[in-house]
């Protein structure tokens, strides 16, 4: 299940061997990732084109983990029944994207999918506040959308404190858990401060891919998440 776990390592493929993704999925959790995180871009919400449903579907019989499907697609409703057949556990989208954001998460959930909105760094958070009861991950982008390998935008962890702040208020209420993500320059470096923000997701591309060791990172990462304690962590 995508959310057994406490804290969640999220290998971007953005950023992964394209000629061998096949081979890269199975890699990258044989070395300790949770998730895959697969980027899906349209060359229209955002200045970049990747990879479809098809993609996703060749990559679903290398692996049992969740595969987290971050929609980077204006519009996003046609594109979800697609990727839940083809073996999407999470699809996230952008709430700019849609033209009902309650309607599309209800339409993700239908499909048998964990439903989630992501933010980019001048999203305000307040879209959320309508639609909790729709949510099972938040995703904060920590750099602007379309490329890999940007840095980590430091004001997202105002932004990372606040999410925590209200997800922790709607359970406390009795709501479902959240799973509250951050995309965007996450390195061995700077883990542990963006999870003391509140993160328990982390999405990482090159920080991962761009080693020889994809082990040695992940368990890097590691050590720095114990180090935090948190109420998130």
């Amino acid at each position: 299940m995508p959310f057994t776990q406490p804290v969640r390592i999220a290998p971007s493929l953005l950023s992964a061997d394209f000629a061998r993704l096949g081979e890269e999925v199975v890699n990258v959790i044989d070395a300790g990732a949770d998730w895959i995180h697969l980027d899906v871009m349209d060359n229209h919400y955002v200045p970049n084109l990747t990879v479809g449903p098809l993609v996703c579907q060749a990559l679903r019989p290398h692996t049992n983990a969740p595969i987290d499907v971050h929609l980077m697609v204006e519009p996003v409703d046609a594109l979800i029944p697609q990727f839940a057949k083809a073996g999407a556990n999470i699809i996230t989208f952008h709430p700019e994207a849609s033209r009902h954001v309650d309607r599309t998460l209800a339409l993700i959930r239908d499909h048998g999918c964990k439903a989630g909105l992501v933010f980019n760094p001048a999203t305000p958070l307040s879209w959320m506040d309508y639609v909790m009861d729709k949510l099972d991950v938040v995703l904060l982008m920590s750099v602007n959308p379309g490329y890999g390998g940007q840095s980590f935008i430091p004001a997202t962890l105002h932004k990372l404190r606040e999410a925590r702040r209200r997800i922790d208020h709607w359970v406390a209420q009795g709501g479902q858990a959240i799973a509250l993500e951050i995309d965007g320059g996450v390195k061995v470096d700077n883990i542990a401060t963006i999870a003391a923000a509140g993160a328990d997701t982390f999405v990482a591309g090159s920080a991962i891919f761009g080693q020889p060791d994809y082990r040695a990172v992940i368990s890097a990462m590691r050590a720095e998440l114990a180090k935090v304690t948190t109420q998130s962590v």
